[in-house]
């Protein structure tokens, strides 16, 4: 069933040469492949290198360093602040938006001026993968994404098989400090602390980001506390927590950190931060 649902994204109608159905759930429609695609957000940008469309990428937003070579493309400005002139003076055939994450007042200005544009927002591991195989179809490199889809469907399968059944672990996650911020059940991070047989202790929220005290921390009691973090911060974050040493996570030593662009940003890139998760989730269940 899943198969087939796939199939429907990448069908074309009759007259159309390539159509897709964005994560918006729009019709997206070209007349050939993409030559030049404009990226609004760096995990569109990571998606698009992988699904072979990187030498068509002429554009990029802000911190988009990943892979190093679209470091080289032109910056069409941050992710919440696009330079719209820059970006219509690419003459971009698409331009790929973070539905989630840019400004819709300003994609659809883009849209007004007759730009053709694809909202990329994956929700789950499973989104990431048909995200590639959509820009890949839409850019005409249906085998590089393919390929690039099944391995991580097959890698994504391997990490599941083996941690998903294990003795649940309760993992608080946090995505910042000030104010203290963690993820509910419909962000991705929450699908890999579940991948890893995790109990996300937040996953009942409403909001997907959602801000938290220190007090719920506390009553929630995790076993386990992951920082997503960059390295030089990351021992900050963590030793605040050392204040509180009623909780378990403290008193049993399970205090981790993962590199940010590993599971904040939606890419192919979240099954390394999902091995590393594992791993800690793991050494948790060990020290019980």
């Amino acid at each position: 069933m899943r198969l087939l649902a796939c199939c429907c994204l990448l069908l074309p109608m009759p007259g159309v040469a390539l159509e897709v159905i964005d994560d918006s759930g729009r019709r997206v429609q070209l007349d050939q492949p993409a030559q030049r695609i404009v990226s609004l957000a760096p995990h569109t940008t990571e998606l698009l290198f992988a699904a072979g469309a990187g030498d068509a990428v002429a554009g990029v937003a802000s911190y988009s360093d990943y892979p190093p070579e679209a470091r080289q493309r032109a910056h069409i400005g941050d992710s919440q602040n696009l330079n719209l002139e820059a970006i219509v003076a690419l003459q971009p055939d698409l331009v790929v938006a973070w539905q989630g994450g840019n400004l819709t007042a300003q994609v659809e200005r883009l849209q007004n001026l007759g730009l053709t544009v694809f909202y990329s927002d994956p929700h789950a591991p499973e989104d990431v993968a048909s995200n590639l195989e959509r820009l890949g179809h839409l850019a005409g490199s249906d085998a590089v994404a393919g390929k690039a889809a099944s391995a991580f469907r097959d890698t994504y399968r391997q990490l599941q098989q083996r941690y998903s059944q294990r003795a649940p672990v309760r993992v608080f996650y946090e995505i910042w400090y000030q104010p203290l911020m963690t993820v509910n059940a419909g962000h991705l991070i929450d699908q890999v602390i579940r991948l890893c047989g995790g109990r996300n202790v937040f996953a009942d929220l409403d909001t997907l980001t959602p801000t938290v005290s220190v007090e719920a921390v506390l009553a929630a009691q995790p076993e386990v506390i992951i920082v997503g973090a960059i390295p030089e911060q990351a021992q900050d974050w963590l030793q605040r927590w050392q204040d509180w040493p009623q909780l378990p996570a403290v008193q049993h030593r399970q205090l981790y950190d993962i590199h940010p662009d590993l599971l904040h940003r939606q890419t192919l890139r979240i099954l390394q931060g999902a091995q590393l998760m594992c791993e800690q989730l793991e050494h948790a269940r060990s020290v019980r």
